[in-house]
């Protein structure tokens, strides 16, 4: 690691560090770092304030940027946003509402005190500018930023809606007594599709509401003045909605009311103390916050939009009700998550998993996409394998969903998947192999034989294309492949592993050796995580558990961007309690790396999602707790393979 590096790490850790008395030690939200993976392209991640699954991320948007917003390097802050997608790709998407406010004069571009930045789960702070403190927490669709301010003087505010990390296509605001209420669309991640939102921000001093004067042309940014007094608190609180801004000012008073800032973020922080609690580990200090730093992540997609009254917009642009108690999610990227982000939900969620499954069935009921659809209520990114993900769920015992409306809309997906390049056939194979299986399931017999046949036909191509590499083998984007390379790409049916293993015979063990001998693996993209965990099913454990455990604890070198292979490799940890959190080029997807780190250190991986079991490995804790019961440790001999239901909670 660089001096740098070093330097990050123990800043973050100090930082972490100084969050929590003796008496808080152990309250596992105080243990997450929301700085770890926040550096330049080592994750994609913000330290924004979020509640579990909250649509609302509330954090600092810094010049220069990442694609969350926030840079850890930056030293320059140009406000706060509301909102950012998780550690994904391209342009990220997000950053509306972004709320401004200094000394009227000051430069847009404020200094950051770094030294004053502290975050844990729901809660962030700074001091910026001429030492305006700002902190912010969230709930699941409001957010408020509370300023404290040093000296008095004349504060220029300002809220945009025009600005964010994606495509801008249209904006509106408008004052209502005070409350300054927005409608506006950008493109989702990649600008693949629109999302369209709804705002409503009323500024609040020393807890008392404030009628400003908004200016601008109801358009783009709002603008407003007010004088000041030293020690004044001013609160900026927003709500979100997918329905319209009467409905977004309607959250806000429904999550927060007139509840004090203290009282929020105490509630919030007390929500991620319930839900990290469903996992916990034992063992030291460090390793415990990074774990926790990774199922934080896990906990934040996809994002729960119904509004409290029940109200949500589907990816069709209509609205619906759902009954008392229910939720409905989105902002999906399940390309990446549904290899191991969506298995963990799975087994640590049982009731949330469900209510996430009827969500998939309605989005294949309004108008399911590849990517997204120009209707989205909210940034999403991609919606791929959604049917595996159901036939996991239903094989994991969460069955409160209709898996007959789930098997139409898979079966209709079909016909619409791409199948030209070798990736995207075994990729098409994949749902086809979990249509046949639900199919089964459900006593469709014909339905199971069709598309078993049609699933298994990729064999032709595989055995043309992977069986015997060629001297493109290792070549990024080769024969027109989206991401990777045919070495990596090569191990992808993990649906058909008996016919995989049968076919290379006993080429399997040394060849699948070979991969990581000869540094084909690539810990910083998803095609190929699973890897190591094949080895471990074919028989090789000893020499899996090696590999997991260099690439869970030791620097490694990495030698793959997602444009082709390093000249030299990168050479560094892959996972870190630093702002340099990831491997350089890795993003976190939505919680799937971070759901690999918490996989591997449990020793178990759902090599197959859809198949209602795991890959165990040795743990890399010295005891795992799902509620109260104990996982592992378990024996290092042969390879195991686990059954869901001995490892899930009752």
């Amino acid at each position: 690691m660089t001096h740098t590096g070093r330097f990050l790490l123990g800043h973050a850790a100090s930082a972490m560090m100084g969050l929590a008395s003796p008496s808080q030690a152990e309250e596992l939200g105080r243990l997450v770092d929301p700085f770890v993976g926040t550096l330049a392209d080592f994750g994609q991640l913000s330290p924004a304030a979020v509640a579990p699954f909250g649509m609302v991320q509330l954090g600092p948007d810094t010049s220069p940027a990442n694609h969350a917003g926030y840079d850890y390097a930056a030293t320059q802050l140009a406000g706060f946003s509301h909102t950012r997608a998780v550690g994904v790709g391209c342009s990220g998407a997000g950053g509306d509402v972004r709320v401004s406010l200094n000394y009227a004069g000051a430069p847009a571009l404020a200094p950051i005190d770094k030294s004053s930045e502290r975050a844990h789960a729901g809660f962030f702070r700074v001091s910026y500018g001429a030492k305006i403190v700002a902190e912010m927490t969230a709930t699941r669709g409001a957010g408020v930023i509370r300023y404290s301010l040093p000296t008095s003087g004349r504060i220029a505010i300002a809220v945009a809606f025009d600005r964010g990390y994606s495509k801008r296509l249209d904006s509106r605001w408008q004052n209502e007594d005070g409350d300054l209420r927005a409608s506006f669309s950008a493109g989702t991640v990649c600008d693949a599709g629109a999302y369209h939102l709804h705002s409503a921000t009323r500024l609040l001093r020393a807890g008392r509401p404030l009628d400003l004067r908004w200016e601008g042309q109801g358009s783009g940014e709002a603008r407003a003045w007010l004088d000041v007094r030293a020690g004044d608190t001013i609160e900026v609180r927003t709500g979100l909605s997918s329905i319209d801004p009467a409905a977004a000012a309607q959250v806000r008073e429904r999550e927060m009311g007139d509840l004090p800032f203290a009282a929020i973020a105490g509630q919030t922080l007390a929500d991620w103390n319930r839900e990290l609690g469903r996992l916990t580990i034992d063992g030291p200090r460090e390793q415990r916050a990074l774990f926790y730093t990774a199922m934080f992540r896990v906990l934040q997609t996809p994002v729960a939009i119904a509004d409290p009254d029940g109200r949500f917009r589907g990816s069709d642009g209509r609205i619906a009700t759902l009954p008392a108690g229910e939720q409905h999610y989105t902002s999906w990227a399940l390309w990446d998550n549904y290899r191991t982000q969506m298995p963990l939900l799975a087994l640590v969620d049982r009731q949330r998993a469900g209510a996430i499954a009827r969500s998939l069935v309605r989005l294949y009921q309004t108008g399911k996409q590849r990517w997204a659809t120009h209707d989205e209520p909210f940034l999403t990114v991609r919606t791929e394998h959604a049917g595996i993900v159901l036939l996991d769920f239903r094989r994991k015992g969460i069955v409160d969903f209709d898996a007959r409306a789930a098997l139409a809309g898979m079966i209709a997906e079909s016909a619409t998947l791409a199948r030209k390049t070798p990736d995207e056939q075994i990729e098409a194979a994949y749902d086809d192999w979990a249509i046949a299986e639900l199919a089964a399931d459900l006593g469709e017999t014909e339905v199971a034989a069709q598309f078993r046949d049609k699933a298994l036909s990729y064999r032709t191509m595989w055995l043309a294309t992977f069986r015997d590499l060629g001297t493109d083998a290792d070549v990024v984007h080769a024969r027109g492949l989206y991401q990777g390379t045919l070495a990596q790409y090569r191990w992808a049916p993990v649906f058909d592993l008996p016919w995989l293993a049968q076919t290379l015979g006993p080429r399997l063990k040394p060849e699948l050796a070979r991969f990581f001998t000869d540094n084909l693996f690539n810990m910083t993209n998803q095609p190929d995580i699973h890897v190591p965990y094949l080895l471990a099913w074919a028989g090789a454990r000893a020499e899996a558990q090696s590999i997991i455990d260099r690439y869970m604890r030791r620097p490694v070198p990495h030698r793959y961007t997602n444009a082709g292979v390093r000249a030299q490799p990168w050479i560094g940890p892959s996972f870190a309690l630093a702002p340099q959190g990831f491997a350089d080029g890795m993003d976190d997807d939505a919680g799937t790396m971070s759901a690999w780190y918490v996989w591997s250190t449990l020793g178990l991986y759902p090599l197959t999602p859809g198949l209602p079991h795991y890959v165990a490995t040795p743990p890399l804790t010295p005891r795992a707790r799902l509620g109260r019961k104990v996982i592992g440790p378990r024996s290092s001999g042969t390879a195991a393979i686990v059954d869901h239901s001995t490892v899930a909670a009752p």
